[in-house]
């Protein structure tokens, strides 16, 4: 879904629980005010109240890793229920008597899966500096799913990404950031926009060595695929380097 992000928190609580001889799955898919890791030259805290909205309107699923073809709970059924308390967003799930669900439920049991994800927009945000450091706070969000997690997301779904840039010399967790800071109307500095400049310099020489790839031998079409991804991805560089 466009604009969706993603947060992950290894402190959040994420158990087992009895009750009636059922077995629940419970725990917090965020926690409030927490700085978080640096999420590419920022960190981001929460707001007590950020979920209060969501969490009334909102057909929220509970997922397996953010995967729509393993769903745990829904809130509009009532196998999922969240509310907030003065540590954050608390969550309870039925999960559904199946095979994949009940090797989750060992997962978790075993503390072999361990951490809680949740998938949002924010809605609304605030930008400042504390001790030297940009700090992003989350007021108000649109919650999308929560979800017990393998890795966060920064580390299952994004690390071949990373990888194959960091051989091109691109800062992936830096850009993204950037990125992130400039959907938020916080100014890009001079060293943003260098780091901006080398990633297109970089995707560019990755461009043309597709296109020379191409003129030499006919792509399948994950090669044209993988090109224009490469494409847009240079389109929304420059689109941000053009902004700053």
């Amino acid at each position: 879904m466009k604009d969706t992000e993603r947060r992950a928190f290894q402190l959040a609580e994420l158990r087992v629980a009895n009750a009636d001889g059922k077995r629940k799955i419970v725990g917090y898919a965020a926690v409030f005010n927490s700085l978080s890791v640096d999420l590419g030259g920022f960190v981001e805290r929460i707001r007590p109240g950020a979920f209060s909205k969501t969490i009334e309107t909102a057909d929220v699923r509970a997922l397996w890793n953010h995967d729509p073809n393993y769903v745990l709970g829904r809130t509009k059924s009532g196998t999922l229920r969240l509310a907030e308390d003065d540590k954050g967003l608390r969550i309870e799930i039925d999960p559904p008597d199946t095979t994949w669900a009940n090797d989750l439920i060992t997962s978790i049991e075993r503390g072999d899966v361990d951490q809680m994800s949740f998938g949002f927009r924010a809605i609304r945000d605030e930008w400042k500096k504390e001790d030297g450091q940009t700090v992003r706070e989350l007021i108000e969000v649109e919650l999308f799913d929560v979800s017990p997690v393998t890795f966060p997301a920064y580390e299952a779904t994004q690390v071949s990404v990373r990888a194959a840039l960091a051989a091109r010399g691109i800062d992936f967790e830096r850009l993204a950031g950037i990125s992130t800071r400039a959907a938020g109307g916080s100014p890009l500095t001079e060293e943003d926009q260098a780091v901006v400049s080398q990633a297109i310099a970089s995707l560019q020489r990755l461009a043309d060595s597709a296109g020379q790839v191409r003129g030499a031998e006919q792509q399948d079409g994950e090669g044209t695929q993988e090109r224009a991804r490469v494409d847009v991805l240079m389109r929304r560089l420059a689109l941000a380097e053009s902004e700053t």
